[in-house]
């Protein structure tokens, strides 16, 4: 499977409570990860027993923090042979605090030169693989590997994580769209999140589906809007959870399973990973999936 986006740095401080405006907090656990919505799922589709290759861009070669990333993705065995450096640039950072109920605050530093990286030849680059899972963080990379995989018939994973606005053409690439509830509501102006999702009906023919943390998944299917209950786990961070959703599915789907059966294994990963601290670093293997459901 190939995983295209973008690849951050994250640096995870684990708290009890967030500080007020201008206060302090001290912690006495952080972690520096593999981070990013690509980054993420391509850690989880390796540990579930995939083949991951991640495409993306990073900054030059005398960039530490690309160096590392770079290091981590193959410590994890994942394919970094289609990684585009932007010499001059340096990789996203995110400094995260999680407090002690998983939720999280995020700040993230993004070099804007990183944005010019591109893919030479997008068609060689799909031309063995046999699903595509895409973020929406750098659309000028990703969308014309999307365009590639869809002239060979090749299933794509939309992650519709960045908020952007209803008629942007990348939506009407993929087989599949999955969004976040923040990208869905910020995109549509829409709080009912079913609501939101059947506007996008007319806007594609992809299946479409929106997670909500620890609320149901929504999706469509046969042309109604229906349900599916997220299994319920004691949340000790929620960092990477959602990219680790998007990876179980997307991972069913190229195993066979249909799109119920797909959502049903992403969230039992992605509960999993929520039971962990350290972002994707709480990813699970797929024995403990296979367990957690048999348990379920």
């Amino acid at each position: 499977m190939l995983c295209t986006g973008i690849a951050v740095q994250d640096i995870v401080f684990r708290v009890q409570d967030f500080p007020a405006p201008g206060g302090k907090c001290m912690t006495h656990e952080f972690m520096t990860v593999l981070g990013g919505c690509a980054v993420n799922a391509a850690v989880a589709v390796a540990r579930l027993g995939g083949r991951a290759r991640y495409a993306g861009p990073l900054g030059g070669s005398n960039d530490n923090v690309s160096n590392q990333l770079i290091a981590g993705m193959v410590a994890e065995g994942i394919d970094i042979s289609s990684v585009v450096r932007v010499e001059g640039a340096t990789a996203p950072v995110s400094g995260i605090m999680v407090d002690a109920s998983g939720e999280r605050m995020i700040v993230t530093h993004r070099d804007k030169r990183i944005e010019s990286a591109r893919i030479a030849d997008p068609d060689a680059l799909v031309k063995d693989i046999t699903l595509l899972l895409a973020d929406n963080r750098f659309p000028d990379f990703v969308r014309p590997i999307c365009e590639a995989a869809k002239r060979r018939g090749i299933p794509i994973v939309l992650d519709a994580d960045r908020p952007t606005v209803e008629d942007d053409p990348l939506f009407g690439i993929p087989t599949h769209v999955i969004f976040s509830s923040e990208c869905l509501r910020a995109t549509t102006g829409l709080d009912d999140l079913g609501a939101a999702l059947q506007r996008f009906t007319g806007r594609t023919k992809a299946f479409l589906a929106v997670s909500d943390g620890p609320n149901e998944v929504r999706y469509i299917a046969d042309g109604a809007l229906r349900t599916m209950p997220v299994f319920r786990v004691k949340a000790v961070d929620t960092l990477a959870a959602g990219d680790v959703f998007h990876a179980g599915f997307a991972l069913g789907l190229a195993e066979g399973r249909d799109e119920p059966a797909a959502l049903r294994f992403g969230s039992a990963a992605a509960g999993l990973k929520c039971t962990r601290f350290g972002g994707s670093m709480g990813a699970p293997n797929r024995l403990e999936v296979e367990e957690f459901l048999r348990r379920a």
